[in-house]
């Protein structure tokens, strides 16, 4: 079966759209260190907030922060909140920054502000653990002739005693909720997982697939929605659960095989939701909370959740749950307030905006809740399950299906690996892929089947400096990563591995077709 053909990809070009962001960062730097005003108009102070969430969420806690700071200060205050793109993007344009600003001096070796200058965000909410991991290693500069490492974000001033108020054990899965070191802390627990198109899934008579192995299938061809994990963070957390839980070589067979059946691979998770929902696609990668979301914005008026043509699917026994974090940023302008917010946003309060129904008598007697928007995304503080979980939308406890896979490192590859196996030469792959299908049902034996199969799932073999050949296994990874790190090193490895693949899977085509011309052995 061929389902929705068009491999198309959205985002085919993610290094023309890295460059466009270098260059549009580099320019913004000058007028960006000059930093935003912190005080409006009417005279409200304002908190100036990076953040890639979206519209709804980002409505909701502009809202409810100006409110609970009104009740308990007695001060109006408003966010300017700041969206140049996903997380990914984020993090690029903040490291430019900060090197900039160290560079140019405004920022001291022991990584404080020379007197008088600021930052140009306060805080950085929201993204994985991952992309505020990479804001604590911070940029790597050379001041005073010396090289000095400098984290964008800075440890919070909590004391230990409201920590273990807020969280309790620092753990969810294999997971912290917050960084030991309180680089970041989190605000909402995210899963990650499928949304299904279910009128779609019925007119190609395909089963709702309940795990990431049954996306292998070649029913599934042209029907999966995909993105970029170069160019996504949530995607490329979605990946890396894949890999930690199923191993190194079942792992990256399971990616490959993905891939193939992609229709394409999106610059943004959000637009395989969108496209779930159009019927582009039967099936998509999602981020939990964009797949509720959408899922509950078609019901039909007047119907409820089982009315909805689309599901959300966690994985069996293989979800990972990653905690959507917040840091505070080094030479915030605005310190105090940006540390009121972070309260706010561990608060009952803050935390009933992201699961309790719009605020009404019925809803619930805690008088907390959205007022515009449903964000159907899961709180952080457990104490919150028990006191308001009765009137939460979604009746999942996240840290009962929390994946206990540890984490085993291999994110940084990621995206070089599958641009080069999938992303970059997509066609490549789907053609040898649906030549495999055709020889399979054409009748070629199990050894002969075998034996393409293996040269189809083969890795690129890694050529060192030294003209050494290194096999891509989890024994070399290490020394391969450190190479990758190198930007000219990388680019000529990019296009090497590349190389080799479109050449293994135009072999494979080539063999399969001939087997399945040939027909039954």
């Amino acid at each position: 079966m061929r389902l929705l053909t068009d491999t198309r990809r959205a985002g085919a070009a993610p290094l023309s759209l890295a460059l466009i962001i270098v260059l549009l960062t580099l320019i913004a730097i000058p007028f960006v260190l000059r930093g935003s005003p912190s005080v409006d108009q009417t005279g409200a102070r304002t908190l100036i907030i990076i953040s890639p969430h979206n519209e709804q969420i980002r409505s909701e806690f502009s809202q409810g922060f100006a409110r609970w700071h009104r009740e308990r200060y007695g001060e109006e205050v408003k966010i300017d909140f700041r969206r140049p793109g996903g997380t990914s993007e984020i993090r690029a344009q903040l490291l430019a920054i900060y090197a900039s600003a160290a560079t140019k001096g405004l920022i001291n070796a022991d990584g404080s502000m020379i007197e008088g200058e600021h930052m140009p965000y306060d805080l950085c909410f929201g993204g994985g653990t991952y992309e505020h991991g990479r804001l604590k290693r911070g940029v790597t500069v050379k001041i005073d002739g010396a090289t000095v490492d400098i984290p964008i974000s800075m440890p919070v001033g909590i004391e230990s005693n409201t920590l273990e108020e807020w969280y309790g054990e620092n753990q969810i899965g294999v997971r912290n909720l917050y960084d030991p070191d309180r680089y970041w802390l989190g605000l909402a627990l995210s899963s990650f997982g499928l949304l299904c198109n279910v009128e779609m899934l019925d007119r190609y008579s395909l089963e709702t697939p309940k795990s990431w192995v049954d996306l292998t299938d070649p029913k599934f061809q042209g029907a999966l929605a995909l993105g970029d994990p170069r160019q996504s963070g949530s995607i490329a957390t979605t990946y890396e659960s894949i890999l930690n839980n199923y191993g190194w070589d079942e792992g990256w067979r399971i990616l490959r095989a993905m891939s193939a059946n992609a229709r394409y691979f999106a610059a943004e998770s959000k637009k395989v939701v969108l496209d779930v929902s159009r019927g582009d696609a039967a099936v998509g990668v999602a981020i939990d909370f964009y797949g509720r979301y959408q899922a509950q914005a078609v019901i039909p008026p007047g119907g409820d959740a089982s009315d909805s043509r689309l599901r959300f699917v966690e994985p069996e026994g293989v979800v990972l749950v990653d905690p959507d974090p917040i840091s505070l940023l080094r030479g915030a302008p605005n310190p105090e307030l940006a540390m009121r917010f972070i309260e706010f946003c561990l608060s009952e309060e803050g935390q009933a905006l992201w699961q309790l129904p719009l605020q009404s008598a019925e809803s619930n007697d805690s008088g907390f809740g959205p007022t515009q928007y449903e964000l159907r995304r899961m709180p952080i503080r457990r104490a919150v399950y028990d006191s308001l979980g009765s009137y939460f939308i979604d009746k999942v406890n996240p840290y009962e299906i929390a994946s206990d896979a540890p984490a085993l490192g291999w994110r940084s590859m990621i995206g070089p690996m599958m641009g080069a196996f999938a992303i970059d030469i997509h066609h490549d792959l789907v053609e040898a892929w649906k030549a495999l299908d055709a020889a399979r049902q054409a009748g070629a034996t199990e050894s002969e089947m075998r034996e393409l199969e293996s040269l189809f799932y083969s890795m690129p073999v890694h050529t060192t400096p030294e003209g050494e050949s290194l096999p891509f296994t989890a024994a070399n990874y290490a020394v391969i990563r450190e190479e990758w790190r190198d930007r000219d090193r990388a680019t000529d490895l990019r296009i090497d591995y590349t190389q080799q693949m479109r050449k293994i899977y135009r072999e494979v085509e080539h063999r399969a077709k001939a087997l399945a011309e040939r027909g039954p052995a």
